[in-house]
C-alpha cells in the first residue's frame, strides 16, 4: 500500500479542521471578545520537549478558517527533529483570532508531532535493515488520515487505510468462510486486484495461506524461531508481516528474522501529546 501524502489530504484537512473549530467555538469565543477587535498581536509557538515536527498544514488551515488575516512564519520544517524551547513558528494578526485558533491549532500540532516522534524513534532502531514498519487502524477517531500521514513523516509506512482498500483475512473471517483457501478465493472474486492478506497463527496455517496464493501473510505472535522458519519456508512467494508482541525491546530481533513488514499499533494508539506553548507578545 502506498504512503499518504499531503496531496491526498487537502479535503480531509479542511473537514477535520472545520469540525474541530465547530466543537471548540460553538456560537462564538466569548473570552476573546474581552479584547478590542482592532488589536493586532504577534505570537510564538515553541516546543517544551523533543519531537518531530508534524502538522503544519493543519495549523495553517485552522487560522485560514478562523481569520485569513493571520500570517504564519515557520522556523522549523515539517519532519525536522526539534528540541526543548525551540521556536517552531511566529504568528501575527488580530489578537482575537490568534486566541480563538490557539487550542485547535496546538491540538493538531501536538498530536501529529507526537505520532511522528514515536515513528522516528522506532524507525531509528531498524534503520540499517530492509524491514518496513507499518501502522495499523488503531488510530484516534476522526484523525486516521492525519495520524497515518504523521507516521510517514516519522519514517515509517502506512498499512491499509481502512476496510475498503485491502483484504485482511483474520481468524474470524477464516472460520466464517470455512477455511483459508475459501476466504482467499472469495476475496479474489469480490475485488480483483485488491491486495489479499491472511493472518496466520502457526506454520501449518502459513502453508495453507501460501497454497491459497495470499499476497501478504501476517504472522500473528509467532515465536522468533518460527518467524525465521516462516521466512525460509516462504522463500519470497509472499510478503511476510510480523504482528503482536512488538516493543522497543523486541523490534530489532523481529526485524532480524527477515520479515518484510512489522505492524505496530502503538505508533498511533499510545501517543503522548508533545508539550507545546503559544504566547502572545
Amino acid at each position: 500500500m502506498a504512503n499518504l501524502t499531503l496531496n491526498d489530504l487537502h479535503e480531509n484537512i479542511r473537514t477535520s479542521v472545520q469540525l474541530a473549530l465547530a466543537e471548540d467555538i460553538g456560537a462564538g469565543d466569548i473570552t476573546a471578545q474581552l479584547i478590542p477587535a482592532e488589536v493586532i498581536s504577534q505570537a510564538r509557538i515553541i516546543t517544551r520537549e523533543h519531537a518531530v515536527l508534524c502538522g503544519q498544514a493543519w495549523v495553517e488551515e485552522v487560522f485560514r478558517q478562523v481569520d485569513a488575516r493571520v500570517c504564519i512564519t515557520w522556523h522549523a520544517a515539517e519532519g525536522e527533529r526539534v528540541t526543548p524551547n525551540q521556536l517552531l513558528c511566529e504568528l501575527s494578526g488580530p489578537a482575537r483570532s490568534l486566541l480563538t485558533g490557539e487550542r485547535c491549532a496546538l491540538n493538531f500540532l501536538q498530536t501529529l508531532s507526537a505520532t511522528a516522534r514515536r515513528a522516528r524513534e522506532l524507525a531509528d532502531i531498524v534503520s540499517d535493515l530492509p524491514v518496513k514498519l507499518l501502522d495499523t487502524r488503531k488510530t484516534l477517531p476522526g484523525l486516521r488520515l492525519a495520524q497515518k500521514y504523521a507516521v510517514t513523516i516519522g519514517g515509517c509506512h502506512n498499512h491499509r487505510i481502512g476496510l475498503y482498500d485491502a483484504f485482511l483475512i483474520k481468524e474470524n473471517h477464516i472460520a466464517s468462510c470455512g477455511g483459508i483457501a475459501q476466504a482467499v478465493q472469495t476475496a479474489r472474486q469480490i475485488a480483483p486486484g485488491k491486495p489479499v492478506e491472511v493472518e496466520v497463527e502457526s506454520l501449518e496455517e502459513l502453508t495453507q495461506a501460501l497454497e491459497a496464493g495470499a499476497d501478504i501473510i501476517m504472522l500473528d505472535e509467532l515465536s522468533h524461531d518460527d518467524m525465521s522458519t516462516a521466512v525460509k519456508q516462504t522463500a519470497g512467494r509472499a510478503k511476510l508481516e510480523a504482528s503482536g508482541g512488538v516493543s522497543e525491546g523486541t523490534l530489532r530481533t523481529i526485524a532480524e528474522t527477515g520479515v518484510d513488514f512489522i505492524s505496530i499499533g502503538s505508533l498511533t494508539k499510545d501517543v503522548k501529546a508533545v508539550d507545546l506553548s503559544m504566547r502572545l507578545y
